[in-house]
């Protein structure tokens, strides 16, 4: 049996999990502050007058405020000089007064009225350019638009993705603390296997050993696959039952305050055999390869470039074909699980010190196994630095 893996109960391991000692520090008002300070900064680059971002990850980024979106806009107003603006409904007021951690202008809209008409009064005020957030909905533009057709609208994405890729030391640290959870939590999945477990009992010990350790709500995803279903990158449907011999794919995470954990162990339920433990070794190889590339002022695609050259070298692929890898090598993470840049071909963003990417290069034998050995990594200064350490060997995945 491979080390680490059965043996144990999942009634045992969770009554072994304790909620995190060491956790990360809250983000302070101040760095709320900052963030809008180098969005001001960019404006001027981009020769925005202001900027809209709406409910999710971006507007708690710049304000704290921790709305998911919905059909009512509740958006930052963000100037390049002057006060910012909240557009908030009326009926909201309580709990935006709640969630907000910066200054702002709070402006409310009824449900009878047009959120779009106070946004596009409260841009105009600071000039005729306002950068819009991508992620709002084409509804809001549109809304936005016919409201003020004199309004010039660029592309936002410049703005938000220039302040967010870039993660400052208490990012860092709370990134560093939900992922550590999740190892944490894949170790004793890994120890509660047992022939015949279902993946839909596997999952649910997930969700509940990421509660019982401190993740924000849980798992905030996650997939178990089993053999033949690890060949496919999402898996596919049905609820697998695992066999001796199987090869078991786990890839999830949780938040910790916001931030993203994302990780992916694969190993063999008993006894790798020499198909397995090859596969294993390129992935493990590709991996390591990736991470060793990693340098300031790199081109993102590069590392993807490295990671497939490994598999070129064993036959395996090349380009997206299979068997090899399908996906990119790697994405940017932080508040959002996916978020620029990406290490995948055509991404020249070059690397630079605070981006924190996935590193994840899978390998799909079609119809019959995959493997996909996922860790995240921050650029520093002299090179990459794992926030968790990969999988040591297919006979030890966990050490």
């Amino acid at each position: 049996m491979t080390k680490g893996v059965g043996g144990s109960t999942a009634q045992h391991e969770l009554a072994q999990i304790r909620p995190w000692a060491h956790r990360a520090p809250v983000i302070a008002r101040e760095e709320y502050v900052a963030r809008q300070e180098a969005a001001r900064a960019l404006l001027d680059k981009v020769g925005a007058d202001s900027l809209i971002v709406g409910a999710g990850h971006s507007l708690r980024y710049f304000t704290g405020v921790a709305w998911g979106a919905t059909e009512r806009l509740v958006a930052l107003i963000l100037p390049r000089t002057g006060r910012p603006i909240m557009i908030c409904p009326a009926f909201e007021i309580g709990s935006m007064l709640a969630s907000l951690l910066v200054d702002a202008d709070i402006r409310l809209w009824e449900e009878d009225e047009s959120p779009f008409v106070l946004a596009a009064k409260a841009a105009g005020e600071f000039g005729g350019t306002l950068a819009f957030d991508p992620a709002l909905p084409f509804s809001a533009f549109g809304g936005v638009r016919q409201a003020a057709p004199a309004l010039r609208i660029v592309d936002g994405a410049p703005v938000i993705d220039g302040c967010r890729k870039i993660k400052s030391a208490a990012e860092l640290a709370l990134l560093s603390q939900a992922k550590a959870m999740t190892l944490e939590v894949h170790r004793r999945a890994a120890a509660m296997l047992q022939p015949g477990i279902k993946a839909s009992e596997v999952r649910r010990f997930i969700d509940s050993a990421h509660r019982a350790i401190g993740g924000d709500n849980g798992s905030s995803f996650c997939a178990v696959q089993f053999e033949q279903a690890t060949a496919f990158p999402h898996g596919i449907p049905g609820d697998q039952e695992l066999r001796e011999g199987d090869l078991v794919l786990i890839d999830t995470g949780c938040l910790v305050q916001g931030y993203n954990s994302d990780i992916t162990r694969t190993y063999v339920f008993g006894q790798p055999n020499d198909d397995q433990r090859r596969i294993w070794d390129i992935e493990h190889a590709a991996q390591a390869a990736a991470f060793d590339a990693v340098r300031p002022g790199v081109a993102c695609e590069h590392i993807d470039q490295v990671a497939r050259e490994v598999l070129q070298s064993h036959d395996l692929g090349p380009d997206y074909r299979l068997p090899g890898l399908p996906h990119r090598t790697g994405h940017g993470v932080g508040l959002s699980i996916h978020e620029p840049a990406y290490l995948v071909r055509g991404d020249k963003t070059p690397l630079a010190p605070g981006m924190c990417f996935s590193n994840e290069p899978m390998i799909v034998i079609p119809d019959r196994f995959g493997v996909r050995l996922e860790d995240h990594f921050y650029v520093t200064e002299n090179g990459g630095a794992w926030f968790t350490e990969p999988s040591p060997s297919i006979d030890q995945p966990f050490g």
